[in-house]
């Protein structure tokens, strides 16, 4: 399955330019998180969902990186960045091994499964 995206060729370049110069620094720390560390959870302040898959992977004593970005009142335009970016639109983001995952309760299912143990193992 393909991810469905506008084609660049149909993006007028004025256009192109606005959207690569999108927060870029914000992305490029989250890829390197993601290239330096095993799991990394990228989250924002006063959402309960990022704060589960925290707890979800200390009770696993998975080791892993978190990244937070603001909260409903902050920060919206890098989130959204973000969601551009990954194509995900909710936090929390979870990357194992450079793959996004999910969200929490997407973890949880990988976890319940025995994917997850294999991911990280």
């Amino acid at each position: 399955m393909t991810r469905n995206i506008l084609d660049q060729a149909h993006i007028h370049p004025a256009a192109l330019a606005q959207i690569e110069s999108n927060h870029p620094h914000l992305i490029a720390e989250v890829k390197a998180a993601i290239a330096a560390n095993k799991v990394v959870v990228v989250g924002m302040g006063l959402n309960p969902f990022p704060a589960k898959a925290r707890k979800i992977l200390a009770a696993q004593g998975t080791p892993y990186t978190y990244l937070s970005y603001g909260n409903y009142f902050s920060q919206w335009r890098p989130r959204l960045a973000l969601k551009l970016w990954s194509g995900w639109s909710t936090f929390p983001m979870i990357f194992v091994n450079g793959t996004l995952i999910g969200g929490a309760n997407d973890l949880q299912k990988l976890i319940d499964s025995g994917e997850f143990a294999r991911l990280v193992g």
